[in-house]
């Protein structure tokens, strides 16, 4: 069984290892965009330090990115894709929950945003749109789209 307070060692060094956060409210998804790539949104999270398991890294890295903790936290998807900034592969372990605060911007985020997934103009990581967003969909916490 997966533990997800234990760090994780990955036989390859190459693999970018990640912790997500997929906050939803009222049927919408909290994604944010980075300064380095402002057109392009993520769910937020990031990698885990030294010695850090995935839920402690992602309960910092939510602090120091949207001034908020997680709320009942619980392991929703591992995920593996290409990242989308860095180009190299990547596993993502996914948590749906909720947050303490109202989030906000801050550190290396350039913006916060929250979706339904259906917008076109919105440029999603191929990681949220392919995999995550239709997870949720199954889930009945975002919308189908018209006629789906």
């Amino acid at each position: 069984m997966f533990d997800h307070e234990s760090p994780q060692t990955d036989p390859n060094p190459a693999l970018l290892t990640v912790a997500a956060a997929a906050v939803v409210d009222n049927g919408r998804l909290l994604v944010v965009s980075k300064k380095a790539a402002p057109d392009v949104y993520y769910l937020p999270g990031g990698k885990p330090d030294a010695g850090e398991g995935p839920l402690t890294a992602l309960t910092r890295e939510l602090e120091e990115e949207l001034g908020a903790a997680p709320v009942a936290p619980r392991h929703l998807t591992e995920i593996e894709a290409v990242a989308a900034l860095e180009g190299v592969p990547m596993r993502m372990t996914v948590f749906e929950t909720g947050l303490d605060r109202a989030p906000a911007p801050a550190a290396e985020l350039a913006d916060l945003r929250w979706t339904d997934g259906l917008d076109p103009a919105l440029r999603l990581a191929p990681a949220v749109r392919d995999q995550v967003v239709p997870l949720l969909r199954e889930r009945g916490l975002l919308p189908h789209p018209a006629g789906a």
